[in-house]
């Protein structure tokens, strides 16, 4: 599984971003798949879970403000961010969960500033 997050960057408080993955293979064969972060100092966390039959879930920390979804045109997951804070600051990171395990690829810096 070969996964490439970009999108990521520098972003004022209540600015957006839109991270995009690019997925090896076709999107339809990856049935689950989401975005993680790691902000410093912190473990790895989930944010946001997409499923075939767009069935998403998010963390409580960014429900209503982040929007997962897949762009099959591209072969793309993307993740739209809105209202972004300061406490978002962190590497994202997207992933392919396959039996349970979940896959990363490299991920992309996303900077809040105040």
């Amino acid at each position: 599984v070969q996964l490439q997050a970009s999108g990521g960057g520098l972003v004022q408080a209540g600015g957006s971003l839109r991270l995009s993955c690019a997925v090896t293979g076709d999107l339809f064969s990856h049935e689950v798949m989401g975005w993680y972060r790691q902000r410093p100092g912190k473990d790895r966390e989930l944010v946001a879970i997409s499923t075939l039959g767009d069935f998403a879930n998010y963390a409580a920390s960014v429900k209503g403000r982040f929007t997962i979804s897949r762009n099959n045109a591209k072969n793309t997951l993307e993740l739209q961010m809105n209202r972004l804070e300061p406490e978002d600051t962190a590497v994202y990171y997207c992933t392919s969960i396959v039996d349970g395990t979940p896959y990363f690829g490299q991920g992309t810096q996303v900077t809040v500033s105040s």
